[in-house]
């Protein structure tokens, strides 16, 4: 070429209708197939004319649609489309490629902004019960319960023009924007482990973006740090941007200190396409050229779609308050359809008439579907569970409609495991300290040695996986523990090569997978959060380096993993591992906010526990799968606990019984002797266990309240049934008095625990949850335990 004719073709590959950031990556290889892909055609695509009528159809689609609700329901909010409605044809091409390229199954997420038109438009939703949503009719259906129309999710099959078969499911989602975005990748990398899809080619994570949100919120960021991370990749997610311009009312000179808003993606080894929304066919180039890198690099891949907002952040909203020049320029603009059907005409690919045929069809159709929304012989139409769901026999609702099972395993089984975990391979010289941990697992092994935590969470893992329930266990240094406890992953102390005695436990039957995760809380959480709802059939677990660190992660918590059976129906049994214990280790080492789960507590919505032996977290692990109801299990675990020469437990508790709310006094104190009854939980028992002994009191019983959440009133009836009612029960908790259990129990009883006089021993109200002195740390334990035994 001479140099002219260069400059030409670079011009027309790159400073048209679409930009490219590639020169950030390092692999000369991948930026040159790029390259190629893009300077052979000068980023055009040449489209046949049945694809540009698709295209134009679907366009229409999505106008019709939005234009159709704006007249309908004047002011209600829908979080229209319009401005960006190239949205529709740029997912209907995205599922088009997908299918041709083997794919079977996509999860979606998206926020607010059109999501409607994409439930109607792309996933199959039937706009009459949209505009039954609009109309709300049915208020008895939804007393307490339930969403807004424009978070709710929907799973359909879509069927390619090839004949492939596409399921495509769209997340509910929360107000809270890109929160999400882990829970896509989760359910999506369940999907593919459920099939041993290694080379993760069979499901697609696709997630659609708000420019300010992508920018802004920080998920973005911890996605993709988490993109190419063996325990989280799926082979690479679809991103797309719809690019307005403006977040709510803030332009982006005020939104970000970056030029654009994909700027973070450069974080990664990954291209990012900047297209005009309002050029249809150059988005059609552009999705094709990021599913075919997709699928050739297997990494994530950004399309930042530029389009704009026609009405406010709601339809309601007035955005000439705040942006007149900018509002007055879309007011003069044609729209997305008109632009292109303009393009067509002149191509003389469509006439006029064809088109407004087109419009028509839409509009009555749509015409059709309100009046049946709106028809007194209407039928919501019953809700479908599919998947591994529809083929199980899980359930939510009542604790009380599902009772407790034995958990119990076989003993010479229970023994053979622990005799085969405290063995590495021929040659292997693990630490010396590590090697005499692994002489006592032996020693349990044989009943020479009570059972101690770690050992009762591996043989519990070990049984769940040889029943073939799949394990799966993520969190900051959670191989080894934070405690130095589990040594899941062992390392050769002279050579660093590392061997998992656990992990080779479970080849024939499910896996035992334990990842050291990122430095990360949301997005973790999030993710596994997203791998409990596709996998309810296996145990899924995050553990927090400290449970103190869990409020980071309270999005997830809050909006997800506490109401997504009451907003969504959606069920889950992830188990979050928070480390709690008051042991003088500061206000950031001490608490993980007992209190905020309780008060997320209702309806039976999740389950809070605090076991107090190894046989108890056994147990209450395994129940978490052998009882088919599927709640949420948050477990405040213990730290000083792992290594206490009394949290130990007999190889025969692990193999009879199950896991039980309330444990009895130790010494079995009752009758008329007792002249209180101390009630507790977790770590202070032993505290307490060990002031009695001290002071040889044999009239004070101390109970253990091994599950807070639900609560069984009579299951606590029969524990006190053997005191007499003037016997005082006495809560004693190590968290301030407005932490802990304190008031979620004061609020249960008031003060009368079951007709006995029912008061609290705490520390003292106080806003951080602990002191950062060890020396001030003792002295408030020695005053907790005078006042839990004073006369």
């Amino acid at each position: 070429l001479t140099l002219g004719e260069l400059m030409n073709r670079l011009r027309n590959t790159y400073c048209r209708r679409i930009g490219v950031e590639y020169m950030h990556i390092d692999d000369v290889a991948v930026r040159r197939w790029l390259q190629a892909r893009m300077e052979s055609c000068e980023n055009r695509v040449a489209l046949s004319k049945e694809e540009q009528i698709r295209i134009f159809t679907r366009l229409t689609d999505a106008a019709s649609f939005e234009e159709f609700i704006h007249k309908k329901y004047i002011g209600a909010k829908s979080f229209s489309l319009e401005g960006a409605e190239s949205l529709i044809p740029l997912l209907d091409l995205a599922i088009e490629k997908a299918g041709d390229q083997g794919i079977k199954e996509i999860v979606m997420g998206m926020a607010h902004r059109g999501r409607l038109n994409v439930l109607a438009n792309i996933m199959g939703k039937c706009p009459r019960e949209i505009f039954r949503e609009f109309e709300d009719l049915d208020p008895e259906l939804f007393r307490g319960k339930g969403d807004v129309k424009y978070h709710l999710g929907y799973s359909g099959n879509w069927t390619s023009k090839s004949g492939n078969s596409v399921h495509l499911s769209l997340c509910f989602n929360p107000s809270h924007l890109e929160f999400v975005n882990p829970v896509v990748l989760g359910r999506c990398r369940a999907k593919q482990d459920r099939v041993a899809d290694t080379r993760r080619g069979n499901v697609l994570s696709l997630i659609i973006h708000g420019d300010a949100a992508f920018a802004g919120e920080g998920m973005a960021q911890e996605i993709f740090n988490i993109s190419q991370l063996p325990a989280y990749t799926v082979g690479g997610a679809l991103h797309i941007v719809v690019n307005n311009q403006i977040g709510f009312t803030t332009p982006p000179e005020q939104g970000r200190s970056v030029r654009y808003a994909t700027d973070v993606a450069k974080m990664l080894q990954i291209p990012v396409f900047h297209v005009n929304g309002e050029d249809p066919e150059a988005v059609a180039q552009v999705v094709r050229l990021a599913m075919d890198f997709r699928a050739e690099f297997k990494r994530d891949v950004v399309i930042d779609m530029y389009s704009y907002r026609l009405w406010g952040h709601n339809e309601s909203d007035e955005p000439a308050f705040t942006q007149p020049i900018m509002y007055r320029a879309i007011r003069e603009r044609k729209s997305v359809r008109e632009s292109y059907l303009d393009r067509l005409l002149k191509l003389s690919e469509i006439t006029r008439e064809e088109a407004e045929q087109i419009e028509t069809e839409r509009r009555e159709k749509l015409e059709t579907h309100l009046s049946e929304a709106r028809s007194k012989e209407y039928h919501r139409p019953e809700e479908k569970v599919q998947g591994i769901w529809s083929r199980s026999s899980f359930h939510g609702g009542a604790d009380t409609e599902h009772p407790d099972v034995d958990t119990g395993y076989d003993r010479q089984f229970l023994s053979e495991t622990l005799t085969a975990l405290s063995q590495v391979p021929e040659g292997f010289q693990p630490h010396p300290k590590i090697r005499r941990g692994l002489k006592a697992r032996a020693e349990m092994a044989r009943g020479e040695r009570a059972i101690d935590w770690a050992a009762a969470e591996a043989l519990a893992f070990a049984t769940l996986a040889a029943d073939g329930a799949r394990v799966r266990l993520t969190g900051q240094d959670c191989e080894r523990g934070t405690f130095s406890h589990r040594h899941s992953v062992l390392h050769d102390y002279n050579t660093g090569k590392i061997c998992s005695p656990i992990k080779s436990l479970a080849t024939n039957k499910a896996p035992i997978e334990i990842y050291n995760s990122p430095l990360s809380e949301t997005a973790v959480l999030g993710f596994d959060y997203g791998y409990s709802l596709d996998y309810p059939d296996g145990l899924t677990l995050w553990e927090a380096q400290f449970g103190d660190f869990v409020n980071v992660a309270q999005v997830i918590i809050d909006q997800f993993i506490s109401s997504a059976e009451d907003k969504w129906n959606r069920l889950s049994n992830i188990t979050m591992l928070l480390p709690h214990g008051f042991e003088g280790m500061g206000p950031e080492h001490s608490s993980a906010r007992l209190e905020r789960f309780l008060t997320l507590a209702a309806e039976d919505n999740i389950q809070v526990a605090n076991p107090t032996t190894p046989a108890q977290y056994f147990h209450m692990l395994r129940r978490q799968v052998a009882r088919p109801w599927r709640k949420p299990l948050v477990v405040m675990s213990p730290k000083s606990l792992l290594r206490h020469p009394k949290v130990v437990s007999d190889l025969d508790e692990l193999a009879e019984g199950q896991f039980r709310r309330i444990l009895p006094d130790a010494l079995g104190l009752k009758g008329d002797k007792v002249r209180k009854v101390i009630f507790c939980s977790g770590k202070v028992y032993y505290d307490l266990l060990q002031r009695r002994e001290e002071m040889e009191e044999q009239d004070v019983a101390i109970l253990r309240l091994e599950q807070y959440y639900p609560l069984s009133k009579d299951e606590l009836a029969s524990h006190l049934e053997p005191y007499r009612k003037d016997v005082p029960v006495v809560w004693v908790q190590e968290e301030p008095r407005n932490m802990g259990a304190w008031r979620y129990l004061r609020g249960e009883f008031g003060d009368q625990m079951l007709g006995r006089p029912f008061t609290g021993v705490t520390r003292w109200e106080s806003a951080s949850p602990a002191t950062g002195s060890p020396s001030s740390h003792h002295h408030e334990q020695k005053e907790l335990l005078d006042a839990a035994f004073a006369k």
